[in-house]
């Protein structure tokens, strides 16, 4: 339960002592003539799902646990302790590997209904801060605390007592960070896992992004990383030395998100009224799709499925893109889209079309969806094939 600060002249010193700074300091006594800074809190429960099977059930304590489906119905870890995590287990692993990872581990499966009631718990403690909440999923959010009287108005003292009132009240432990931005606030959340506080202030921002790995930064997953090592580009802090046209033309348009994130430089607002992305049905196979006939078979099913989502959502009219997500034997992931208003069941076949072709293997995971608004991202063509490292959203992990 560790509260660690940054300072810029020592980066990697997680326990350096409290000095006030804007990022604590009431808002009325800052300079009227200079912008008010950003407080930006990053909750993020830890290992949430198994945290509550030991809540319910003390006797679980201290043994390798994990929340996900059974290894012989092919299932998945959705979580798990960090007894577990010693062995290798980690959450999107598949049950049987973790089980050959961990021969002692114990898998629960979910309870969903549980986890939302400590889920909105968790919440309404961040309400008593901010109106301005925007959760990721159950057990994850950020909180724009700027205009927050609370605690004097400091985003440190508020993440300590939302931490303390969580353990308290909830029965589980949050991981925080407090930052200008939500990109350093999110990384500062991680920066003291499990039970912990970090906290970068607006003066310590440019030092600590010099330093991270690029692969710290949203988006940047094993291909792009990989390309830029070959550019020589280890840190953010070599990432500053090409100029925004250059990393245009060799990254199109997340070369503008490399440069931004790169100098700290984030400005996406809180949104409490965060609205839904997208709208999906999946399905994993307990016996391989080996061929793509296999595969388009079991498209009609899936997308009967999805319309059926999107009524009871109301969000046909909201649709913009179609997508294919196709997950392989080998575990390799590839998701194909196209823009478009509507479902159409010979463009889902089409998108699968292109997506098998891309590895040609046995599949185990087909999924369709609709995307309801543009990503930050923008096309490039009629069909996108994006790679792992550009999938959106995540189940809680930590």
């Amino acid at each position: 339960m560790d509260t660690v600060f940054l300072y810029s002249n020592a980066i990697l010193s997680p326990r350096a002592p409290f000095l006030a700074d804007s990022t604590d300091a009431p808002i009325g006594a800052m300079d009227d003539r200079a912008p008010v800074p950003r407080k930006i809190i990053h909750c993020d429960c830890d290992c949430f799902y198994a945290s509550v099977e030991m809540r319910d059930d003390p006797g679980l304590r201290g043994r390798p646990l994990a929340v996900g489906g059974r290894p012989e119905q092919r299932g998945v870890i959705a979580t798990c302790n960090y007894e577990a995590r010693r062995f290798g287990v980690h959450s999107a692993m598949s049950s049987a590997l973790a089980m050959r990872k961990c021969p002692d581990l114990l898998i629960l499966p979910s309870a969903m209904e549980k986890y939302r009631i400590a889920s909105r718990q968790i919440m309404a403690i961040y309400r008593d801060y901010t109106a301005d909440v925007e959760p990721l999923s159950l057990d994850e959010a950020y909180l724009d605390v700027t205009h927050s009287s609370r605690c004097k108005g400091s985003a440190t003292l508020m993440a300590e007592e939302i931490r303390a009132r969580v353990r308290e009240t909830v029965g589980v432990t949050v991981s925080a960070g407090v930052a200008p931005n939500k990109f350093i606030a999110k990384i500062a959340s991680d920066w003291n896992k499990p039970d912990g506080l970090f906290v970068v202030r607006p003066h310590e921002v440019d030092a600590f992004v010099a330093a991270l790995p690029v692969r710290k930064i949203f988006g940047v997953g094993k291909v792009t990383a990989a390309k830029l090592e070959k550019l020589g580009v280890a840190t953010c802090s070599d990432l500053r030395e090409w100029s925004l046209v250059d990393l245009h033309r060799l990254f199109g348009v997340f070369g503008k998100r490399l440069y931004e994130l790169s100098r700290g430089i984030d400005h996406r607002t809180v949104k409490a009224d965060r609205e839904r992305k997208s709208i999906s049905v999946e399905t994993t196979y307990v016996t391989d799709l080996r061929t793509f006939d296999e595969c388009a078979a079991e498209i009609g099913r899936l997308a009967g499925e999805l319309d059926a989502r999107i009524v009871r959502a109301g969000a046909a009219a909201a649709i913009r893109k179609l997508f294919v997500k196709v997950r392989f034997a080998d575990f390799q992931r590839t998701t194909v889209e196209c823009v478009a208003d509507a479902t159409h069941l010979p463009t889902f076949v089409a998108l699968l079309e292109k997506g098998f072709a891309r590895r040609n293997r046995p599949v185990r995971l087909l999924g369709v969806g609709v995307r309801l608004e543009e990503d930050d991202g923008q096309s490039t063509g009629q069909f996108l094939l994006f790679d792992d490292e550009n999938a959106v959203g995540r189940p809680p992990t930590r």
